[in-house]
């Protein structure tokens, strides 16, 4: 428990600054119109590719027995691949609802 508080006071400015991240997402996404919601989804997307690029990099200076850390590194390329993917299909498709459709 000594060990959690010692973390926690050593940590205390990123604990501060992940609270005031989470706080002022929630504000900026609200306000958001729905006609953004599209470009919105696709600068989410980039992140998310961040996200993979980090965990890869975080994988491969992982040691071999450290399962812990390789294990979390897979579940975050995972993740983050199917947040991108899926965040790329449903931006084609919303964007294609926009197209003119041909006249016959």
């Amino acid at each position: 428990m000594e060990n959690l508080l010692q973390f926690f006071n050593s940590q205390l400015i990123m604990i501060y600054l992940l609270i005031f991240t989470i706080i002022l997402g929630f504000e900026v996404i609200s306000k958001v119109p729905t006609v953004l919601h599209t470009p919105l989804m696709s600068g989410a997307n980039a992140i998310s590719g961040v996200v993979i690029i980090g965990a890869i990099l975080l994988i491969r200076q992982a040691p071999a027995d450290d399962f812990v850390t390789l294990g979390l590194g897979t579940v975050a390329v995972v993740l983050g691949m199917v947040n991108v993917v899926g965040g790329f299909a449903v931006t084609d498709r919303m964007l294609e609802m926009f197209k003119k459709k041909k006249k016959s």
